[in-house]
């Protein structure tokens, strides 16, 4: 099937720097929308097994922006947002944290997702 399958353009920012955490948090925290992160690591198996997860949730919620930060290359962001472990899933409302998962569970992030956009004012966040 090469060359065959659809290719969707991921929902997920790539953050590579402190300074891409700061500019969409920031335009985050402008355009009042809600913000989820996925810390993870390529060496951690259960990290690199949610990032199907992650991309699929993010385009079931087109109100939330979704980021992924690998904490090997981001270290500054992740001391910042005090991950011990991976993975680490961070819900942040106006530029904090409003909730936190640790580990690999689908079920879980997908209602507290679910739980932390429903009372929200559906915004434009893309």
């Amino acid at each position: 099937m090469t060359g065959h399958e659809q290719h969707v353009k991921s929902r997920v920012a790539k953050i590579d720097s402190e300074e891409t955490w700061n500019f969409f948090i920031t335009q985050a925290r402008k355009q009042g929308c809600l913000v989820t992160v996925h810390f993870t690591a390529a060496w951690c198996i259960p990290s690199v097994a949610m990032k199907p997860v992650f991309e699929n949730l993010a385009l079931s919620y087109q109100d939330i922006k979704f980021l992924e930060v690998d904490v090997d290359d981001v270290k500054e962001v992740a001391s910042k947002m005090e991950i011990k472990a991976m993975p680490s899933f961070v819900l942040m409302r106006e530029g904090a944290q409003v909730d936190k998962l640790v580990g690999a569970n689908p079920n879980e992030i997908r209602k507290r997702i679910n739980d932390f956009v429903t009372p929200f004012v559906h915004k434009d966040c893309n």
